[in-house]
């Protein structure tokens, strides 16, 4: 299963690649990375159907938002599951982010182990 992870911040890559190390070297999962919310949706656009099954972004971007992609991707491919990160754990954000169609809310730092549960049921469903 591919997973597309979306944050204008590129460490994020290198910390993804550690804490899923396993599930990626079984072959469980499988982690593309973009660093825009318009360099996703291209992501996301280059096959069609799209083969990414699950989207995490950080909400906080320049350019456009988390929100924002959140939007167009609810839109453009509802099967797509999204789930949002926010450094900020206001109540705005998180109830934009659920009222858009986002499957689960994190906040940084992120907790892996709920992340990682929350993978488990996308790929068990």
């Amino acid at each position: 299963m591919k997973f597309l992870v979306v944050d204008d911040e590129k460490d994020v890559e290198m910390l993804f690649l550690q804490k899923f190390r396993k599930e990626i070297r079984s072959g469980a999962i499988e982690m593309i990375f973009a660093f825009s919310g318009q360099e996703a949706l291209d992501v996301l656009k280059d096959k069609e159907p799209p083969d990414v099954v699950y989207v995490f972004s950080d909400i906080n971007m320049p350019g456009m938002s988390g929100l924002e992609l959140l939007s167009k991707i609810k839109n453009d491919f509802p099967e797509i599951k999204v789930s949002m990160i926010s450094a900020y754990g206001d109540n705005d954000n998180y109830q934009r982010a659920i009222e858009s169609g986002a499957k689960e809310f994190f906040t940084k730092p992120i907790d892996f182990n709920s992340l990682k549960s929350e993978i488990t049921k996308i790929i068990n469903s």
